[in-house]
């Protein structure tokens, strides 16, 4: 028997314990374990029942990742939740921790389920582009009828013991430790006092009813997907006999695994992973109790927010006390709206510890500060040379600029050493991503005091080098211009911002910048006048027409779009204004198609999302990924712009900037990384795994 299983005999009972640290995933030791655990305590003449749980904080978190996209090993997880079925004595899981996935599946193939106080469980295959290819979409249906699996296994929601009680999925609720409850419902199963259920002895009640209503919610939310419309047709299938259920199961299963879909989603998945692994992974990082935030602007407000979410006591500072009180204001509200929505406990709330002040001496005491002033040079060089004064010896001084030279930064705080970059994403205390930047001078233990910061906020950490709008700004700011150059072509705003959204995006460009104002791109435009290219075709002459008549976009009112009605339209002026800079320009406006806007869109940001990789700004190609699912609306299924490369061909997008190359040279030019993979064929895919 493997290591990760056990077998314990309590008179006519036998315990069998799985532990397989950290979270018994379901990997091949512990499912041959099971199965041989199973068949020797069936076979043993003194035992009546058998008794399943996890030691550890888990029963069973699901599937063992180490073996995504490997071949199965016998026995598979359906052979393994039919054989626990199949057990001619009857069994009894003990749920607790994060039972999801594989891990529910196996529950449900035992006859009767005791969760423990605190337990999740769901079905959350849908997230990786397959369905539960266990058992879970016609056992499911069978214990609690197809609306509730349906709801369950098309979103992957995850419930608590009280409601899967009152579902049916589970058939008791006890507290305790997972054996002694093992034990405990063991016995009384024994004794006739807790029923047990095969489910293949059960049969699903018919609801099309719930089957058309969700085949229709899905054709009108999800119809990009694949996944979740499969998973709608195998719990169709659950009113079939068990055996014809499960084929049928299986057969849609393997539909998704075959799809470009499956493919983006575990990209995605594996990319929140990978980006934690660092150069500065070994330094210890530094102890950080009390941070201070400049700023009470939105960002400012925000990031302090994500901090007392997290626990942190908090200094929030602003010389203007106009800004001030509306910072904290502003982090009031988020605050209540947390818990509102049950992201926040009232106990937590009433303990906020939030301090304002107009000083930067009110700092001293902050392991940790973070700078979100103004997107100016001479500001943030100012705020720095005071706090190289006046923060305590160690302190982590952390900016918040989104495309500034951090060295420089870290050069006037006379410490460069205690400084770094934490790219916040707007609004801070939503948004999930951080970019930790990494100056000449970073120490690396300040480096890994940011990565210890973004996982107590429960965010998304990637390491970025240093260059003007680092990762994703950078990459932006390239994929933006080539927005404008389609609009100065004939496409107009509103219509690029439609076939964006087609693509998968949740907002198009221009939708996105006036969500976060025109002027934060109109400073960077101004900033780098005295060196663009004279010759270089220039696309923000109208964003700037719109900034210099203070139409700044959503907090304004009005920009790309007018936002004064119950919902966006078109500003009216913006006909005249792309009209007047086609003129200047000399551009013939023409007929441009949807195909053209994504592909024209989407090369461009995949142009500078190579150079990012082949500069060594970012370490990997699957951090650059990481950065546009988690920062920047990429969608998930399709696994972010360098793994789209992948599914695409480098030597097909290669082909795409050849092309487009002819009319404007200035803008497209191939990277060598990309033209060295079209000829050799390689993938940005075998970059991460040298990695």
């Amino acid at each position: 028997m493997a290591d990760v299983v056990s077998i314990e005999r309590v008179g006519p009972i036998g315990l069998i314990a799985l532990d397989n640290p950290p979270v018994n995933a379901a990997g091949h030791g512990l499912r041959a374990g099971l199965v041989e655990a199973v068949e020797t305590l069936e076979a043993e003449d003194g035992i009546a029942v058998i008794g399943l749980y996890g030691a550890g904080r888990t029963f069973i978190a699901g599937a063992d990742i180490r073996e995504f996209g490997k071949p199965p090993r016998d026995p598979w997880l359906p052979e393994v939740c039919n054989r626990l079925e199949s057990c001619a004595k009857p069994i009894v899981s003990v749920l607790h921790g994060a039972t999801l996935g594989g891990g529910l599946e196996v529950a449900m193939a035992t006859h009767a389920r005791v969760a423990v106080p605190g337990v999740r469980l769901g079905l959350p295959e849908v997230t990786l582009g397959i369905l539960p290819g266990a058992g879970g979409t016609q056992r499911t249906p069978r214990l609690v009828g197809v609306k509730a699996a349906l709801e369950l296994a098309t979103t992957g929601k995850h419930i608590g013991a009280e409601e899967a009680l009152e579902l049916g999925l589970v058939d008791r609720v006890m507290a305790g430790e997972p054996r002694n409850i093992a034990l405990a419902a063991a016995e009384d199963l024994a004794a006739g006092v807790l029923a047990h259920r095969r489910t293949g002895e059960l049969e699903t009640p018919p609801d099309p009813g719930a089957i058309d209503a969700a085949k229709a919610h899905l054709a009108k939310t999800q119809s990009h997907l694949f996944a979740p419309h499969r998973v709608v047709e195998a719990i169709a299938a659950a009113t079939l006999p068990l055996s014809d259920g499960l084929a049928e199961e299986r057969r849609l299963f393997n539909a998704c695994m075959d799809s470009p879909e499956r493919a983006g989603l575990i990209h995605a998945f594996f990319a929140e992973r990978a980006v934690a692994r660092i150069p500065e992974g070994k330094a210890a990082p530094r102890e950080v109790a009390k941070i201070g935030v400049i700023g009470g602007g939105t960002m400012g407000s925000g990031i302090a927010t994500a901090c007392l979410l997290a626990g942190f006591p908090v200094v929030l500072m602003d010389v203007n006390a106009t800004s001030l009180d509306q910072g904290i204001s502003a982090i009031s509200s988020n605050l209540d709206g947390a818990v509102a929505r049950g992201k926040m406990a009232q106990a937590a709330r009433d303990a906020v510890d939030l301090t304002p002040a107009t000083d930067l001496s009110a700092l001293s005491g902050a392991d940790l500060i973070i700078e979100a002033a103004f997107e100016d040079m001479a500001v943030k060089r100012d705020i720095f040379g005071t706090l190289g004064l006046v923060a305590k010896p160690g302190a982590v001084l952390a900016t918040n600029t989104s495309y500034l030279d951090l060295d420089q930064i870290a050069a006037a705080s006379g410490r460069a050493d205690d400084v770094v970059g934490l790219h916040f994403f707007s609004p801070a205390h939503v948004m999930r991503l951080v970019e930790v930047v990494v100056g000449a001078g970073t120490a690396p233990e300040v480096v890994a005091t940011g990565f210890a910061l973004a996982r107590r906020l429960k965010k998304i950490a990637v390491r970025s080098g240093v260059c003007d709008g680092f990762i994703g700004n950078r990459v932006m700011q390239r994929y933006r211009q080539a927005a404008d150059h389609l609009m100065l072509d004939g496409a107009m705003p509103d219509r690029i911002d439609a076939a964006i959204r087609g693509f998968g995006f949740a907002m198009g460009p221009f939708e996105v910048s006036d969500l976060a104002g025109l002027d934060i791109a109109w400073a960077r435009r101004k900033r780098l006048a005295t060196t663009r290219d004279p010759a270089e075709r220039y696309g923000g002459g109208v964003a700037d027409a719109l900034c210099e008549a203070g139409e700044l976009g959503r907090k304004a009112g009005m920009g790309f779009y007018d936002h004064s009605g119950d919902a966006p339209v078109p500003n009216p002026r913006l006909g005249h204004l792309i009209a007047n800079e086609q003129a200047r320009l000399g551009i013939a406006p023409r007929a441009i198609t949807e195909d053209e806007i994504v592909n024209r869109y989407m090369t461009a940001m995949i142009m500078e999302a190579a150079r990012v990789v082949e500069d060594g700004i970012a370490l990997r190609p699957i951090d650059v990924d990481a950065v546009f699912l988690f920062g920047y609306g990429f969608p998930r299924w399709k696994g972010g712009p360098l793994h789209y490369v992948d599914t695409t061909g480098a030597a097909a997008i290669v082909k795409r900037i050849e092309t487009y190359a002819a009319n404007d040279p200035q803008f497209w030019r191939v990277p060598e990384i990309l033209a060295k993979m079209a000829r050799s064929g390689h993938r940005f895919a075998d970059m991460n795994e040298e990695a």
